[in-house]
């Protein structure tokens, strides 16, 4: 047992910045006013509302009116989805076999309901394939609907030539940056989309609170109806908290990118690859020879089961993950890797390791220590179970 938990999860979620609950506080004891108040205290909570849609458009270099706060990533994927629906007339939409579950799922939802969803595959490396993007994607295309990283393997799709296909066609464009943000720039008025979904606790923000970037003209069909709250697009009230602390937490991921860049996580990242490469035998890394996000390792373990590893693990006081969180309680192997190729056997020897900016090489250093006698231990008892 480590003397304290390592975590080693941030693909799942982060650990909320000490500055970002320092911001949030006042907002859940002393500042508790509803924004829409026309008093003291609801005119703190709009200033503060306003100031988070300030920090948070500097982070993406967009426009604050482009911003819909929302509960998470879930919700803003499917409020993208559901304005394509209610406002082009169109019933056919365009994703891949490796999207979140949040995406993934509600296409069958959409097929079950008589919509028609085109699943472009992958190659081996995780990168879709582009001659079924240019075969799929048309003028009767209600939606295109890609991530920009996997949240599995950390491999990057390559959204600027996507968009462009679909700007060509007059198709609208969402991607799903969650697993971007914090680690790559993003240039919202840079990039060839329509809609762009986040989510805080990726990073280092707090749960229950996300946005969804909608490009200027393109209009949005709401999911929910009251108050007319997010310029009549999202009603409820808003999480004031919740958004403070979303807005505290892209203002510390910008000035992180603009001090270090992408550079010194995957620099990291890197030489905890290439020494677990080193030291156990027949280990890979998923997705290696394709362009990923600089905190992810997907690893796989011939001769062993990733739920046991990570239970190993878990009992010496360290966190890795299986895949996906939102599935990796699910017996299934990994949807993801399946469409990679993966065998069911092997993508259940997969482990997901996710770093984050405040990772250091000493904590990286007690996994490379325990995880190589750990695979070795496994991969014997395995043996003998199999023999």
């Amino acid at each position: 047992m480590t003397e304290k938990l390592l975590y080693f999860d941030h693909n799942a979620t982060t650990p909320l910045a000490p500055e970002v609950l320092e911001e949030m506080l006042p907002f859940l004891r002393e500042s508790y006013g509803n924004p829409s108040s026309l008093h003291r205290l609801g005119q703190e909570a709009s200033r503060a509302l306003q100031l988070a849609r300030e920090r948070l458009s500097a982070f993406l270099h967009a426009q604050p009116e482009e911003i819909i706060f929302t509960s998470g990533g879930t919700e803003s994927n499917h409020l993208a989805f559901f304005s394509a629906l209610g406002t082009t007339g169109r019933t056919q939409f365009v994703t891949t076999q490796v999207e979140h579950a949040s995406v993934y799922r509600l296409c069958q939802f959409l097929q079950r309901k008589g919509y028609q969803v085109h699943y472009v595959g992958v190659n081996k490396h995780g990168q879709p394939n582009w001659e079924e993007f240019e075969r799929y994607i048309s003028s009767r295309s209600a939606l295109v609907s890609v991530a920009w990283a996997n949240s599995e393997t950390g491999v990057l799709s390559p959204i600027e030539m996507i968009g462009e296909l679909c700007r060509s066609q007059g198709v609208l464009f969402h991607c799903d940056a969650v697993q971007v943000a914090g680690k790559l720039p993003i240039e919202w008025s840079q990039l060839p989309m329509d809609f762009l979904s986040l989510s805080a606790h990726k990073f280092h923000g707090p749960k229950g609170v996300g946005a969804l970037l909608v490009r200027k003209g393109v209009p949005v069909e709401p999911l929910f109806f009251g108050g007319g709250q997010e310029q009549g697009r999202r009603s409820g009230t808003e999480n004031v908290a919740g958004i403070v602390g979303m807005g505290k937490a892209a203002e510390l991921a910008s000035q992180y990118l603009a001090e270090n860049g992408p550079a010194k996580l995957a620099e990291l990242r890197n030489w905890f690859e290439d020494k677990l490469l080193a030291e156990i035998p027949g280990v890979r890394v998923v997705g290696q020879g394709s362009p990923r996000i600089p905190n992810t390792t997907s690893l796989f373990v011939p001769g062993t089961e990733a739920y046991t590893l990570v239970h190993e693990l878990s009992h010496r006081g360290i966190c890795v993950s299986t895949g996906s969180a939102c599935s990796s309680r699910s017996v299934e192997p990994s949807r993801v890797l399946r469409a990679m190729g993966f065998s069911a056997r092997e993508a259940r020897a997969t482990l997901r390791i996710s770093l984050s900016r405040y990772t250091t090489r000493e904590e990286l250093c007690v996994l490379t220590e325990i995880l190589p006698s750990l695979v070795e231990e496994v991969r014997r008892a395995f043996s003998v179970d199999s023999s």
